[in-house]
């Protein structure tokens, strides 16, 4: 049986009142982690907040009306014949890049691969696009304007054109043309 003496009292007040010491010293620890957190959680925010907006202070649109596309010779990694024109970066440069090609009738570009994946986008004429490592054309697979080609990296694919042809190309530089057989490279000494 447990006796209340004066002395035990004393002993269980001061008890109590370390443990009210404690109690209160780890209260206003939590209260200060929590204003950290608080404030962390604030700070990354406002950086989330202006990061996008310094990155908008410095990025702009690009708008290329088709009476101002500018037509030059295709890159040199195409065969003679091609022009293109580029509507956004460069192909040769890091980054997004945006190129119009145009064919002219019975165009082909022999069989080739790229280290990134490449969109193209056929704008007018009759594209023809096929993987494979030989070039065998054919009819049917020949693409109307408005049709899409999503060709992945390291495919090997070849390309052909009926009438005169314009395929836009939508991809991310620097962009690269290997040919599957190096005689086929136009760039070859």
């Amino acid at each position: 049986m447990y006796q209340t003496t004066r002395s035990n009292l004393a002993a269980r007040a001061r008890s109590f009142g370390r443990g009210r010491r404690a109690a209160a010293r780890l209260a206003s620890l939590r209260i200060a982690q929590t204003f950290l957190a608080v404030a962390a959680g604030a700070a990354a925010g406002a950086l989330a907040v202006a990061a996008p907006a310094a990155l908008a202070a410095d990025a702009h649109h690009t708008v290329v009306p088709v009476d101002s596309v500018k037509w030059g010779p295709a890159p040199p990694s195409l065969p003679p014949g091609a022009q293109a024109s580029a509507l956004l970066g460069s192909p040769a440069k890091p980054g997004p890049f945006v190129l119009r090609l145009r064919f002219p009738h019975g165009f082909v570009v022999p069989p080739h691969r790229h280290s990134k994946d490449e969109m193209v986008t056929v704008i007018s004429g009759r594209f023809g696009v096929s993987a494979g490592e030989r070039a065998e054309l054919a009819p049917q697979k020949l693409l109307p304007a408005g049709s899409f080609v999503h060709l992945p990296a390291g495919m090997p694919h070849f390309a052909w054109a009926e009438g005169e042809t314009v395929v836009q190309i939508n991809g991310i530089g620097p962009f690269d043309v290997v040919y599957v057989n190096p005689d086929d490279d136009p760039r070859k000494p």
